[in-house]
């Protein structure tokens, strides 16, 4: 479990900036200019660091002075927050001892004794970890290792999506395909279920927005709607904001400025009696409340209008859809396979590299029929033709980490997934 530490680096940076500035400590060496003066440099030093830990994140697997360079960051960085937790602990019990001595001036006789600069228990640890640290940092550009301008990356769900698909790439989904098309097509015997709502549900990284790309830019679903959208809704239950990426979709657009009402009259007076294919794709929210209040535009539209939503949760589908929600299921094996040699042998033939072949069919095996997975980790292996790196990918033990180690990532994303964000 090595590669565990590298997930909490970030987080563990965060903890020591806290403790840095924390009151205790700052009491306790107040005072100390030299030693103040040290913290501050360090906390300058560990932001520095902070700001390219994503990049060297993502390239340890591809570069192995990278890969050392993260292996000594996480030792000076676990050494320092020992070291805090001593002056912690330390300004713990002096502020305790203090408390029971009610003369000032022996007091400040004990304090001053204690931490004179020449008897700092801590001043030449901090001066250890502040050279390696330097250390580190000066070999940031030789690595050519990105900073992101202090802005942290969060870990979100949020993401924008667009229609726009390369056919070519996608691979084993003609069957499921034709089944929604099937559906799109179909005509509602009652009047009072004017649109049809079809969820597509599965975890994440299974396919879901690529499926609906399909179908939404196919022929026969322009020649069957008069209107479409694609709008990404993400994390997004905002109704105005929602509204509102619906009509900017929509011929004519929409006025920034408006209210939600004027929005919810204009999308009202676009829909009518059109019939439109609207897909909502990456929904999360599972208020119903929220639905509702958008659900009675679309009831406008001509009969026979659809919506297609992709959505994680079975919980949503319940919520939106008008008949049977669509389980999308994994790739196959062979048809996972297509895919990761697709981005992994760029440039030559599979059949050229018999040992990567072996290697790789292993690795897709593993993906469990994860299509972003197979995609991501062979753009990994991109160009790459060092059997070396492909065996670190096939053993490495992220395959094996359960969902708990990394909980900003969401508990349906197989072991595959993290290990090819990593």
């Amino acid at each position: 479990m090595a590669m565990v530490g590298e997930a909490f680096l970030s987080a563990s940076i965060d903890v020591l900036l806290d403790k840095i500035v924390s009151g205790d400590v700052m009491r306790l060496i107040k005072g100390k200019k030299l030693d103040t003066a040290r913290l501050e440099k360090l906390e300058i030093i560990l932001k520095s660091v902070k700001a390219v830990l994503n990049d060297a994140e993502n390239k340890q697997f591809t570069d192995t002075d990278v890969s050392s360079w993260i292996d000594e960051l996480k030792d000076v960085v676990y050494e320092a927050e020992d070291l805090l937790d001593d002056i912690s602990t330390e300004a713990l019990r002096n502020k305790v001892e203090s408390e029971d001595h009610q003369n000032t001036r022996a007091i400040v006789k004990q304090v001053f004794t204690r931490f004179l600069p020449s008897s700092n228990p801590f001043k030449d640890k901090v001066e250890e970890i502040l050279g390696r640290l330097e250390v580190i940092v000066s070999q940031k550009d030789t690595l050519k290792l990105e900073g992101n301008s202090g802005a942290e990356k969060a870990y979100q769900r949020s993401r924008e999506t667009s229609s726009l698909v390369d056919e070519s790439g996608v691979y084993g989904r003609n069957g499921e395909k034709e089944d929604i098309m099937e559906l799109l097509h179909r005509q509602n015997l009652y009047a009072d279920n004017k649109v049809d709502v079809i969820p597509i549900v599965g975890m994440g990284g299974l396919g879901k927005t690529t499926l609906a790309k399909l179908i939404y830019n196919d022929q026969q679903v322009a020649e069957w709607f008069e209107l479409k959208a694609w709008v990404c809704v993400s994390e997004e239950s905002d109704p105005s904001k929602v509204t509102k990426a619906i009509l900017q979709e929509l011929p004519g657009g929409c006025d920034d400025s408006q209210s939600l009402n004027q929005l919810q009259l204009k999308l009202k007076d676009k829909l009518s009696g059109n019939k439109f294919l609207l897909v909502l794709d990456d929904v999360w929210n599972e208020n119903p409340n929220a639905w509702e209040e958008l659900r009675i535009h679309f009831s406008f539209g001509a009969q026979n209008s659809k919506i297609i939503v992709t959505t994680r949760h079975e919980n949503v589908a319940a919520i939106m859809k008008t008949g049977q929600s669509y389980p999308l299921q994994t790739l196959s094996n062979d048809d996972c396979w297509e895919l990761f040699a697709k981005h992994a042998f760029v440039g030559t033939n599979p059949g050229m590299h018999p040992d990567l072949m072996a290697i790789g069919k292993a690795i897709v095996k593993r993906c469990d029929g994860l299509p972003l997975a197979a995609k991501s980790l062979g753009g990994l292996l991109r160009c790459n033709l060092d059997a070396a790196k492909w065996n670190k990918i096939l053993h490495s033990n992220f395959w094996d980490l359960s969902t708990d180690i990394l909980p900003h990532l969401s508990t349906d994303i197989l072991p595959a997934l993290k290990l090819s964000y990593y």
